[in-house]
């Protein structure tokens, strides 16, 4: 652990995530509000969530291929900086009350592709700057510094939202685009492309036959690398499990953000402050994960901590629509949070440990894009369920996607090298 603490690039991505992520968890909680009070309907929700999917069905397949074979750091700042501009732009309509629904979803559709590409690329880059064996740290790091930003954006969303409006809290976002940008430009220097190491380390065979694809034409060699992912995952099929696993547990936690707005609003009363409530308390128990994240994952190994925090994340979704007090919701989201953080570094850590980092890329993009398509098939269905039979309804159909996880994560398939052996070194 302590060469990740004082890794400078890591500590530079460690605080360009918690500061985004104080803007961008203020910005959706924001905005779901928003279009619940205008709307009074978890269908419009649940629109939400289908529309911020819809790019990734674009652009995933492709994207991956981007991110083996371009910088990292330079994909994620590019990223940021596009993001940037659409959140100030639609700041600005807002603070002019000139906003419409159908523009916060044109605007969440822009920065939802830009999300689906800068994930992938900010893992397989955490991949890169970690020394060996140290991925679940790593991992844990990255996730104190996430779940740490939006812990605070929890805090503060309900109170700025009541002061400042839509338009304040998108500033507030904006702002913390720049100086994430900021941090991403001092991670190092010169460029790294992922594919040029990988080059370097092959055998002479390996060597021709890039030397060969270079003579290609651009479309011919990205498409002949786009197949390539798709041949290593056929390949090694052990890592199907595990990554299916991700695939719903992603999907799970975006349709669960169908549900907890109006969680707040129908059966706690507890409006926009109780709603900024409920994600710190989910914040706060991923942020205490990463105290025994590691310790867990080395006591039970890799796939079972999935799937026990999988099925455990299941069970707290068929108990909330009965949790009429917000004490109990709280802690409920706080032992969701938890499972949340420890399940997340399994998995990540698992892949990381399974996947060379040429390949990074691609394989993400798979698995994510098996969560949209996932995403666009639930995300209505669960939007609909809630709003025309019952609240609960919904609340059991994410609890069925996790549960899913839990069974996929320990999925018998052949020994997969270094998924259990990886785990902790100090």
């Amino acid at each position: 652990m302590k060469k990740i603490l004082s890794n400078r690039p890591l500590q530079l991505v460690f605080v360009a995530n918690l500061v985004s992520m104080i803007g961008s968890g203020m910005n959706s909680a924001a905005t779901t509000w928003f279009i619940l009070q205008v709307t009074h309907s978890e269908m419009a929700l649940g629109l939400l969530v289908v529309l911020n999917t819809l790019p990734a069905i674009v652009t995933m397949p492709f994207t991956g291929v981007i991110i083996d074979r371009e910088d990292r750091r330079r994909l994620v700042m590019f990223l940021d900086a596009a993001r940037a501009v659409i959140t100030c732009t639609v700041a600005v309509l807002a603070l002019m009350h000139r906003i419409a629904i159908w523009e916060l979803y044109a605007a969440g559709m822009a920065v939802a592709a830009g999300f689906w590409m800068f994930w992938p690329t900010v893992t397989a880059l955490i991949q890169e700057l970690t020394p060996d064996s140290e991925f679940v740290h790593s991992n844990t790091f990255l996730l104190a510094g996430v779940q740490g930003g939006w812990m605070l954006a929890g805090a503060l969303v309900g109170y700025a939202y009541n002061k400042i409006g839509l338009g304040g809290v998108m500033l507030i976002d904006f702002s913390t685009y720049v100086v994430s940008f900021a941090c991403y430009l001092f991670v190092r220097k010169g460029t790294h492309v992922p594919r040029m190491a990988a080059a370097k380390a092959a055998s002479e065979a390996r060597e021709l036959a890039l030397e060969l694809r270079e003579a290609e034409g651009d479309i011919a060699r990205f498409w002949h690398e786009l197949r390539e992912g798709y041949e290593f995952l056929r390949q090694n099929r052990y890592i199907l499990p595990l990554g299916i696993s991700w695939s719903l547990f992603i999907s799970g936690m975006w349709t669960q953000g169908i549900l907890t707005a109006p969680l707040s609003d129908r059966l706690l009363h507890a409006g926009a402050s109780g709603y900024g409530h409920l994600n710190a308390s989910w914040a706060i128990g991923a942020f205490l994960s990463t105290a025994y994240s590691a310790v867990m994952i080395r006591k039970l190994g890799g796939r079972k901590t999935v799937a026990i925090t999988m099925a455990a994340l299941g069970a707290c979704l068929f108990v909330l629509p009965f949790s009429h007090f917000m004490v109990i919701a709280a802690a409920t989201y706080c032992v969701m949070g938890s499972a949340r953080g420890v399940g997340g570094v399994g998995i990540t850590s698992g892949m990381m440990e399974m996947v060379p980092t040429h390949f990074m890329g691609r394989v993400q993009n798979t698995f994510y894009f098996l969560a949209t398509l996932l995403q666009i098939a639930f995300g209505l269905v669960v939007g609909a369920v809630s709003h025309n039979i019952a609240l609960a309804g919904g609340f059991f159909i994410v609890g069925v996607l996790y549960g899913l996880a839990a069974v996929t994560a320990v999925w018998p398939v052949r020994a997969a090298p270094r998924l259990e052996a990886a785990m902790v070194r100090d």
